[in-house]
C-alpha cells in the first residue's frame, strides 16, 4: 500500500544548469525505493529569514510522490547522507482534505464565472439602455 508524500527541497549552492540534476538525484531516490513521482513544481530562489551555515538563500522545489509508508525513514536517511541537499522535509498528503479544497475551488470558479456573467449582462443592458436614451 503506498501513500502521497509532499517533499520539499531547499538546494544552497545551485547554478541554472545543476538544479536539473540535483531535482532528478532526488527523483531518482524515491523511484530507487519503489516510488512513484507524480509531479515537481520548482518554486524559485528565496532569502532565508535568517541565515543558516553562512547561507542567505535557496532554491525551492517540491516534489508530490507516492511511497510504501514504511520505506520514508530509509528515504529521509538516505537524503541525510547526499550533500546536494540543504533541507528535506517530508509531509504526508491528507486525501481526504485534498478533494474538499478541490470540490471548494470548482465551487468558487463557479461562483465567480455566474458573478462575471451577470455582470457582463448587466452591462449589455446599460448599454442598450444608454442607446435607447440617445434614440
Amino acid at each position: 500500500m503506498t501513500k502521497k508524500y509532499d517533499a520539499m527541497y531547499i538546494f544552497a549552492s545551485v547554478k541554472d544548469d545543476t538544479l536539473d540534476k540535483q531535482i532528478e538525484k532526488a527523483s531518482a531516490e524515491i523511484t530507487r525505493l519503489n516510488g512513484k513521482v507524480l509531479s515537481t513544481a520548482t518554486l524559485g530562489k528565496k532569502s532565508f529569514a535568517r541565515p543558516m551555515h553562512k547561507r542567505e538563500s535557496g532554491v525551492y522545489v517540491t516534489i508530490r510522490f507516492e511511497l510504501d509508508p514504511t520505506q520514508v525513514t530509509a528515504l529521509k536517511a538516505r537524503y541525510t547522507l547526499l550533500e546536494d541537499f540543504f533541507r528535506v522535509q517530508i509531509l504526508s498528503v491528507n486525501e481526504r482534505r485534498e478533494t474538499v479544497l478541490a470540490n471548494q475551488a470548482e465551487i468558487l470558479k463557479a461562483r465567480e464565472a455566474a458573478k462575471a456573467e451577470a455582470a457582463e449582462k448587466a452591462a449589455k443592458e446599460n448599454a442598450a439602455a444608454h442607446e435607447d436614451q440617445l434614440a
